[in-house]
């Protein structure tokens, strides 16, 4: 896969390799995906390819963006791919998971699920104080956040209860297991950011990504 895809989690199954071993995979409706936009190094600095997915679903447009798409019909979503060599590639065509290799290593992009306003235990994964002594309330609390006298402050991106999750998420290095190109399904091992029916983006493995980020 040179360029990329934009698809919808349908959520995750287990399937069984040669060898009898169940293995979770994250099941991805991807594609087909239609080429909007081919960004040249010449006019634009750089070489990109953008990408619509969803027709069936389009959002409401202005006058720039319908502008922009020309012939097109309205997307969903609109993406756009780095990629070095755009030889081969034109507005119009389209991409599938036909374009995708079996046991390809794949960087799956999405937005985590949301957990609302979390503390330190979930969020970051604090041990906690001890519950003895008469501390009967300290099991959970975060404990001391920063020096009393100097500096007098706490420190930014000190580690401590808040928003967790709804952020942009990359699952890196994953492999993808099965392909069905019949129905435009992309099965990769492990799970993928987001909940059901999420857009993500496939991209192709950077070297030397092996694991997810936080």
């Amino acid at each position: 896969m040179a360029v990329g895809l934009i698809g919808r989690k349908l959520g995750m199954t287990q399937i069984f390799d040669d060898r009898g071993r169940a293995l979770g995979v994250s099941v991805i409706q991807a594609g087909p995906c239609r080429v909007t936009q081919v960004r040249g190094a010449d006019r634009d600095g750089y070489t990109a390819v953008q990408l619509g997915f969803d027709p069936g679903q389009p959002r409401r447009l202005t006058r720039a963006e319908r502008g922009h798409l020309g012939s097109l019909p309205p997307y969903r979503a609109l993406r756009e791919f780095r990629t070095a060599d755009t030889s081969g590639l034109a507005v119009g065509d389209e991409l599938t998971v036909a374009n995708v290799e079996f046991g390809a290593r794949v960087d799956v992009v999405g937005v985590s699920k949301g957990k609302g306003f979390a503390g330190v235990v979930k969020r970051h994964g604090f041990r906690g104080g001890p519950r003895t002594h008469g501390q009967s309330d300290r099991l959970r609390a975060p404990g001391s956040v920063g020096a009393g006298n100097s500096p007098s402050r706490v420190f930014k991106g000190t580690r401590m209860a808040g928003r967790m999750g709804a952020a942009r998420t990359t699952a890196r290095n994953l492999t993808v297991a099965k392909i069905d190109a019949a129905r435009g399904l992309l099965l990769v091992l492990g799970a993928v950011p987001g909940p059901r029916n999420a857009l993500v983006e496939i991209r192709p493995a950077r070297a030397g990504t092996r694991s997810a980020d936080r």
